[in-house]
């Protein structure tokens, strides 16, 4: 086995309504005078900003909001996230929502540095960058985003960059599990689908598999796997709720330290392209990806199959639980209630050769991480698949 360098976050509060009782006090423990919450309109909606404003308001801290995050978000909306916080001298960045304004988050804490624009520290050596604390309260349970020092962003061409560096870990995340009860069933799904898609992925990684991540990714998959019906029918269980909400942490720390791969790779292309939600999206490529790498990763799919459904592939070969893995992940994708066929989603044959080209002429970093390579034929079939 090779070396291992491992990063999490300093400290993960994980308890129902923390954001209220606890965020003022955290904010106080790393000396915070003025505050920048990071959020988008429909979070301001629901008044979890309001709690978080008066949780820091009654620790003596003052608070400036910028709710102006979209998804995908642009860098000229990360500009202006970071001129708000420099005009206002923030020394505390606050990420409150889905991974695109816990992401934005992340990089409008390195604004004391010397740079004018995102554009200005793409593909820099940010090591010597200074961060200011940075907390993290995701109000969905899926991207993981809390949990990870890396920060995607679309620039004006359209195309994803990825700013990727331990400097931009959260230092606290704060897991509230009364923050995603209102979250509508089809994003409960998505969000769901996309963590197990990030323990499968970090598990089955071929550069960066590690005994740590591989613990994580089994935990979490677990947690989901048990809980994903359950807050499908019955979204006000909040030990559910709980559960989704931890293990997605759970799952951040393992893809962040593991890798995500091919799944991620062709997904990207559906969002960039189409529109789709990245949870939405990497459902929609998980089967047919995995399916294709089962003659490098049959074992580990079988692995986990174990871990999640023990009783039913105790006696199985591992080929044959592998492809029961599978089957299972396909039947939660259809009962999650999502369009789960290209077609459906506007997306026609004629499109399939442009985004088989993205992913390998964009992506080829997420198939070098791939159980298994693949050529653009290859990923041509996979969409084809799912048309």
């Amino acid at each position: 086995m090779s070396g291992i360098e491992f990063y999490t976050n300093r400290h993960i509060v994980s308890e129902v309504d923390s954001m209220r009782q606890k965020l003022g006090v955290l904010a106080k423990q790393y000396s915070a005078t003025s505050a920048i919450i990071i959020t988008d309109a429909g979070i301001s909606q629901l008044g979890y900003v309001d709690i978080a404003q008066q949780s820091l308001q009654e620790a003596g801290v003052q608070v400036v909001v910028f709710d102006g995050v979209v998804a995908d978000p642009p860098i000229e909306i990360v500009n202006n996230a970071i001129d708000l916080a420099r005009t206002n001298q923030c020394d505390l960045i606050i990420g409150l929502g889905g991974g695109s304004s816990i992401d934005t988050a992340k990089i409008v804490a390195l604004y004391p540095n010397d740079f004018q624009s995102i554009t200005d520290i793409l593909d820099i050596d940010l090591s010597s960058f200074k961060k200011l604390p940075l907390f993290a309260i995701p109000t969905t349970a899926g991207t993981g985003a809390e949990a990870t020092f890396v920060s995607v962003i679309t620039a004006k061409d359209g195309s994803k960059k990825a700013i990727y560096t331990p400097k931009i870990l959260p230092d606290v995340a704060i897991l509230d599990a009364t923050l995603t009860l209102k979250l509508p069933r089809h994003i409960t799904a998505a969000t769901a689908l996309d963590a197990m898609v990030h323990c499968i992925e970090a598990y089955t990684s071929r550069t960066k598999k590690n005994p740590i991540s591989d613990a994580l990714a089994i935990k979490g998959l677990q947690m989901l796997w048990n809980n994903f019906e359950k807050v499908l029918q019955q979204g006000d269980d909040i030990n559910a709720r709980a559960d989704m909400l931890l293990a997605s942490t759970l799952a951040g720390i393992a893809f962040v330290n593991g890798s995500v791969a091919a799944v991620h790779g062709l997904s990207y292309p559906l969002s960039i392209n189409f529109h789709i939600p990245h949870g939405h999206a990497n459902a929609l490529v998980m089967c047919p990806v995995f399916s294709f790498n089962l003659p490098e990763a049959a074992s580990m799919y079988a692995e986990l199959a174990r871990a999640v459904m023990p009783t039913q592939t105790s006696t199985m070969t591992d080929l044959e639980a592998a492809n029961q893995f599978i089957l299972q992940l396909k039947n939660f994708l259809e009962m999650s209630g999502l369009k789960y066929r290209l077609s459906e989603l506007d997306i026609t044959e004629k499109d399939i050769p442009a985004l088989a080209d993205i992913v390998i002429s964009t992506y080829a970093r997420l198939i070098a991480t791939n159980p298994k390579d693949m050529t653009l034929e290859e990923v041509t079939t996979m969409y084809k698949e799912i048309l």
